[in-house]
């Protein structure tokens, strides 16, 4: 077949398939190299969250991508939102679960669960990054089993009365005084029973509790516990209706999983670019190490994961609906896959790197130390097996 008879389709770019895509990873290169590569390292070693970079975010319309336009945001699609969390973690993915905590936990979460009144009110200032905002499912002593939280909310007349204590919970704070500007909650109303809460700062009895310090990784958010002491919240910041909480939070979780599985590509992506670099340059025994077999394992090995990954999470970015429920499969397998792939190029990247990966001037030992926490947040590895078996074993149409 000559150049001439080729197919249209076949020039398909996936991982930026229309030109709004290809501008937006334009702008992502540009913004990755300009603003979050030259902080990446000290805000880690800091342990800080970058309030300022967070905000320039917001001015480029990154943190409402999957927002429509009336709201404040890019009216794009799934496809948008893991090119950014991707183009955030090659560089700074602690900066990136920031932004996915607001922008995917929150943001997105509030559209597709809120109504209009809550739309028009909260969306335009989360877009812009005016407000900051999280998720709290978390609690001390409950995980993955989120039927057993022990956060209550009461009906008392035209409020409802939370009291309990959320942990773990991204950009709650902005630093150690300043508590994050509003939050959905998710408390329990009844026996197994969760509803949805819109919390906002300067609520009476809604406090900022202890910071997480000395985090193996993700070091550049924000990572605390919130405190809900009999916080009184208004009747009108339920999100949907009572009971529909734990629908809100799976549908939710499917975008989550989908970008913390971007997250992970872009780990991959940024440790093949470092071993395959430090390979042309670094000499053993008189060659570059590049021509080692076991160095040539580790890089090709990687690239075929990295590749591999890049293609499934792309792939399910395309068909993901964010209105609906229902795709726990793809979205469970994908980060299940890409959260291994991303731990595994940060390890051969150190490998290949040797002394000089394991020390802090050297990109590969953050990134490794982040790659961690993919294989637990958002749903712990052990949780998508689970899912996985059960929903498979169930339908087994869906290996066909």
């Amino acid at each position: 077949m000559t150049d001439i008879e080729r197919e249209p389709w076949r020039d398909l770019d996936l991982f930026a398939p229309t030109p709004e895509h290809q501008l937006l990873a334009e702008s992502l290169r540009e913004f990755v190299v300009r603003e979050v590569e030259p902080q990446a390292a000290d805000h880690d070693r800091a342990e800080r969250f970058n309030h300022a970079l967070f905000l320039k975010a917001g001015d480029l319309g990154l943190l409402g991508v999957t927002i429509p336009e009336e709201y404040g945001g890019a009216g794009l699609d799934p496809i948008a939102a893991v090119q950014v969390l991707e183009a955030l973690s090659t560089s700074d993915p602690g900066f990136g679960l920031a932004v996915l905590a607001h922008s995917i936990l929150f943001t997105q979460n509030c559209y597709v669960n809120g109504n209009e009144e809550q739309r028009k009110r909260i969306l335009p200032k989360a877009v812009s990054g005016e407000w900051i905002g999280g998720m709290c499912m978390t609690e001390p002593g409950v995980g993955t089993d989120v039927m057993g939280m022990a956060t209550t909310a009461t009906a008392d007349g035209d409020d409802y009365i939370i009291t309990g204590v959320k942990t773990f919970i991204t950009n709650g704070g902005i630093d150690e005084n300043t508590l994050g500007d509003i939050f959905i909650v998710y408390a329990a109303t009844g026996p197994r029973e969760i509803s949805s809460f819109l919390v906002e700062k300067g609520m009476d009895g809604f406090a900022l509790g202890q910071k997480w310090v000395d985090k193996l990784g993700m070091r550049a958010s924000y990572t605390t516990e919130l405190v809900f002491n009999d916080v009184r919240v208004p009747k009108v910041n339920l999100l949907g209706e009572i009971g529909e909480g734990t629908k809100h939070m799976m549908r939710n979780l499917e975008i989550e999983r989908l970008t913390l599985a971007a997250q992970a590509t872009g780990i991959a992506q940024r440790s093949l670019q470092v071993m395959t670099g430090y390979a042309n340059e670094r000499k053993a025994f008189g060659k570059p190490i590049r021509d080692f077999g076991q160095i040539q394992r580790y890089i090709a090995e990687t690239f075929a994961e990295w590749r591999s990954a890049r293609s499934f999470v792309y792939d399910t970015a395309r068909r993901i609906n964010l209105a609906n429920t229902g795709q726990r499969v793809d979205a469970d397998a994908t980060k299940l896959f890409a959260a291994q792939v991303g731990k595994r190029a940060a390890d051969a990247a150190m490998q290949v790197l040797g002394g000089n990966g394991y020390m802090g001037e050297y990109v590969v030992e953050r990134l490794w130390r982040d790659a961690k926490l993919l294989e637990i947040g958002g749903g712990t590895l052990e949780a998508h097996h689970k899912n996985l078996t059960k929903d498979l074993c169930r339908d087994p149409s869906l290996l066909s």
